[in-house]
């Protein structure tokens, strides 16, 4: 899904709501554009988009509060976070609820639509003919079917979002390697980004595989992270 993906433009700023409007409908997007989160919050539940860009600083309630309410009724649908407000708290705690991604004002339109193409692209289910062609991947007590689109430890099945799944496939089909940030960042996000939403979704994973047994994602300070067995030495 790309082109023709329905998008959902929340921004209060009536220049740069109009700007992303034109500019995503220039590229085959079809676009819903509101100013505030009550109307964001209102379109969502009247008709689901694909995406949303929704900006943080909101008049009524803001953009955090916003995506709050979503991922309370759905953990897939992507977002990207549009905002000034460039600092590590507040990417975090905007990573932390659920965002995909984060744009930071101001921003080129086309930089904007490259980072849209590549957060769809990533939180795509493949399709069914596509998922046939995959194979399974073991390391220790992990079971990952490309096929099925499944991942379990310890026989026990763990629910992972596209984004997650993508990040835990690259780190098995290389294990025990270390991967550097820029390197998950390119084959799992598409683009050297941001390592702030990498190690969120390096904590998402482990949240999710560690309570059933040992911690099997390692750190490799300033470097990046390798799928390790606890017996093995280096980490």
């Amino acid at each position: 899904m790309s082109e023709s993906a329905a998008i959902l433009v929340v921004e209060d700023e009536p220049n740069i709501r109009d700007i992303i409007d034109v500019a995503l409908r220039f590229h085959g997007f079809r676009v819903s554009a509101v100013p505030n989160g009550s109307s964001a919050l209102a379109a969502f539940r009247s008709e689901p988009p694909d995406l949303v860009i929704l900006d943080v600083m909101l008049p009524d309630i803001d953009g955090f509060e916003v995506l709050r309410q979503i991922r309370a009724t759905d953990e897939q649908l992507p977002v990207i976070f549009l905002t000034a407000r460039d600092t590590v708290p507040d990417t975090v705690r905007g990573l932390t609820l659920g965002a995909d991604d984060y744009v930071t004002k101001p921003f080129s339109v086309e930089a904007l639509v490259a980072r849209i193409r590549a957060v769809l692209r990533r939180t795509s289910v493949p399709a069914e003919d596509d998922r046939a062609q995959g194979g399974t991947l073991r390391y220790a007590d992990l079971q990952l079917d490309e096929a099925r689109w499944e991942v379990r430890r310890a026989g026990v099945r763990v629910d992972l979002s596209p984004t997650e799944f993508r990040l835990l496939a690259c780190l098995m089909e290389h294990p025990g390697i270390v991967l550097t940030k820029r390197q998950l960042l390119e084959r799992v996000w598409g683009y050297d980004g941001s390592s702030q939403v990498l190690e969120t979704y390096i904590s998402y994973l482990r949240r999710k595989l560690d309570p059933l047994g040992p911690p099997l994602i390692h750190t490799q300070r300033g470097i990046g992270y390798a799928l390790r067995e606890p017996s093995r030495p280096g980490f």
